[in-house]
């Protein structure tokens, strides 16, 4: 604490644990007090902590070669990539390695603006994109607002949202049409010939575990198609596995131009993400430069780990876990934990990415704390966050909701545990609701 500067905190308010080890799905403090990570930390460990075969081909790669330029090939950069390629939807064969997601959105901006000869960026409210300079700006959420003036040529829309839709429907089907016609309505009133891009979560993250309703993100693709705008899936929270895909716009069987990653791709055991390019794009790069890159742009560490983690998701059948488990078990069981907590106002997600709508009112919806919630306005939310911490169990935890995403490896006997722990959690947060 005295040295350490810490991310989206008030420094001297914080009283973080101290973490001496962690393996599989668990870690413990210094204290020995071990918790069941039902976060994936920051939704990153996806194969757990330490596994082994990841930690094996660090170490092996570390004996051969640690780092060299990103202006040479080399034979873990080059095997990664192909894997990427083979997995990834359509034609995006190549891939543009950075050290995590929001140089992967930097860059997948800076592709798109490329391709285009345009500049202005459109992205969704209730979205987070990372903490750089555009990444930031094109944020939809308060985070953004410390940042401010981003400086970046963005115009936001809605998504859908059917437990709160911004247009009043009742059916999936009607929101995924009024999104659309609102999404057509901002690109005409922008003009689509200044439009280069449109970022969208596939699967909206820290903001909500927004599932999109049918149709949605193939209306997104044809809209694109429409007006001459790259398609950009940032899939830096959802891809590798997170809902049983191994891109999660493959649920959906939708193909975007330009796909971000990070998290997921080896577990963040070393900093890496990318962009994994369609051949349209990449292909304009062929006789003129890429103005860009990183001096750690495929760290051999990091590839390493992520041909070592691929290999685990194969042979291990990782995805058919994820969502086999997703559905029987841990979707099945926070649904009957939702029909005994009155403070749960929703459940909605797919695989192991999951959220828990806390409410005060199921009549009103009105959240358990209110939006953008700081202080004593977020105190609930503080009591339930700390209930779950207390009984070993530690969720990803944002605004109104429990948001639930262990490692993929996770056990059916372990998500059972965890659940058992959540029952007890939600007992406490019925007590702030009216009738509590």
């Amino acid at each position: 604490m005295d040295h350490v500067f810490y991310s989206w905190s008030a420094q001297a308010e914080l009283n973080p644990i101290t973490v001496e080890g962690a393996e599989g799905s668990w870690f413990w403090d210094d204290k020995g007090k071990r918790y069941l990570d039902f976060s994936s930390q920051l939704v990153n460990v996806n194969l757990g902590h330490q596994h082994p075969d990841v930690v094996a081909a660090i170490v092996e790669q570390a004996q051969v070669l640690t780092t060299i330029s990103p202006t040479v090939a080399n034979n873990k950069r080059s095997e990664l990539a192909a894997l990427i390629a083979e997995r990834a939807p359509g034609d995006l064969d190549r891939v543009f390695f950075t050290t995590g997601g929001a140089e992967a959105v930097e860059h997948a901006v800076r592709l798109a603006r490329q391709h285009t000869g345009r500049t202005k960026m459109l992205a969704a409210y209730r979205s987070y994109h990372g903490g750089t300079g555009v990444a930031i700006g094109l944020t939809g959420e308060p985070r953004r607002w410390g940042t401010e003036p981003t400086n970046v040529d963005v115009v936001r829309f809605f998504g859908p949202y059917p437990y709160r839709s911004p247009w009043g429907t009742t059916t999936p089907e009607d929101e995924t049409a009024a999104a659309l016609a609102h999404l057509e309505q901002v690109i005409v009133l922008e003009g689509a010939q200044n439009i280069a891009g449109l970022i969208l979560e596939s699967v909206i993250g820290t903001n909500g575990v927004l599932i999109p309703p049918p149709g949605y993100l193939a209306g997104v693709r044809a809209l694109c198609d429409k007006y001459g705008i790259v398609y950009i899936a940032d899939e830096v929270m959802v891809g590798f596995g997170r809902i049983g895909e191994w891109f999660a716009c493959q649920a959906w069987d939708v193909t975007p131009d330009l796909i971000t990653f990070a998290k997921g791709v080896n577990s963040g055991y070393v900093p890496l993400g990318g962009v994994v390019i369609s051949e349209k794009i990449a292909s304009q790069f062929d006789h003129k430069p890429y103005p860009g890159g990183l001096t750690y742009s495929g760290h051999v560490l990091g590839c390493a780990a992520g041909v070592a983690s691929i290999g685990v998701f194969e042979r291990d059948k990782i995805l058919p876990h994820v969502r086999h488990v997703g559905e029987d078990v841990l979707g099945a069981g926070l649904s009957k934990l939702a029909e005994s907590h009155p403070s749960v106002g929703e459940v909605r997600g797919k695989g192991f990415f999951w959220a828990v709508e806390l409410v005060r009112d199921g009549q009103t919806r009105e959240p358990l704390v209110p939006f953008a919630a700081s202080g004593k306005d977020a105190a609930a939310m503080g009591t339930v966050t700390a209930a779950a911490k207390s009984r070993g169990l530690w969720p990803f935890v944002s605004g109104n909701r429990l948001q639930i995403a262990p490692p993929l490896t996770t056990s059916e006997d372990e998500i059972r545990q965890g659940l058992e722990i959540l029952d007890e959690v939600l007992t406490v947060a019925d007590g702030f609701t009216v009738d509590g």
